[in-house]
């Protein structure tokens, strides 16, 4: 990949593999509230828009399910507590961070994961690498808009010239494309390949070594 001076990451299958606890956090509040629970593989295709669009998919008849509020509840208060039961930095992301760090790099995580919970696994995992870490939250439009990127980029005092975005899914294409920023589609995340090429995905990184620049 040719060089750049600022890296912003998506986090949810980019930088942590989280499906798991997701999908737990996802089926006690469901379960909680007495309705029915969806397998993993499930809430993978149900994330990747932030929590709210989350729990729309999960939930029986989405937003219109009057009990739609609680289930969304439990899932934000259960999932701060079990956020780090199995999450985990994919194999050779520490290693690429620590990298581009020592290359002088600027670094940033721009989710659609809520605020609280992407600034303590940003913390957690990555505290001497990533330098700004920034979540969904209600004065900021989420991804795809391009408002956190933007606003990462402001925080770093770095330009939209020499940064790159990079993702794992179709949100992430879409807002890289909306900030103006080239876009590195990862293949260990939570779509595959096929589904990246029919959403846009011209550049592909098959192992966190091929984010490194040439």
């Amino acid at each position: 990949m040719r060089d750049f001076e600022t890296y912003v990451f998506d986090l949810d299958g980019t930088l942590l593999e989280t499906l798991n606890d997701l999908a737990a956090s996802t089926n006690y509040a469901l379960r909680t509230c007495q309705m029915p629970e969806h397998s993993v593989e499930e809430v993978r295709m149900f994330v990747g828009n932030g929590v709210k669009k989350l729990m729309e998919r999960a939930v029986p008849d989405g937003k219109e399910n009057p009990m739609f509020e609680k289930v969304l509840s439990l899932f934000r208060s259960h999932y701060l507590e079990h956020n780090l039961d199995t999450t985990q930095p994919y194999n050779g992301i520490p290693e690429l961070l620590s990298e581009l760090n020592k290359r002088g790099k600027k670094l940033a995580i721009v989710s659609n994961k809520f605020d609280a919970a992407t600034k303590d696994l940003a913390k957690h995992f990555f505290a001497d690498t990533i330098e700004v870490a920034i979540g969904e939250r209600e004065n900021i439009r989420k991804k795809p808009a391009p408002d956190t990127v933007l606003e990462a980029l402001r925080q770093l005092g770095a330009s939209k010239s020499g940064a790159v975005y990079i993702g794992d899914s179709d949100v992430d294409i879409m807002t890289a494309k909306n900030s103006g920023l080239p876009c590195a589609s990862v293949l260990w995340g939570f779509r595959d390949k096929d589904f990246l090429i029919r959403h846009g995905a011209t550049f592909f990184a098959e192992k966190p070594e091929d984010l490194l620049p040439d």
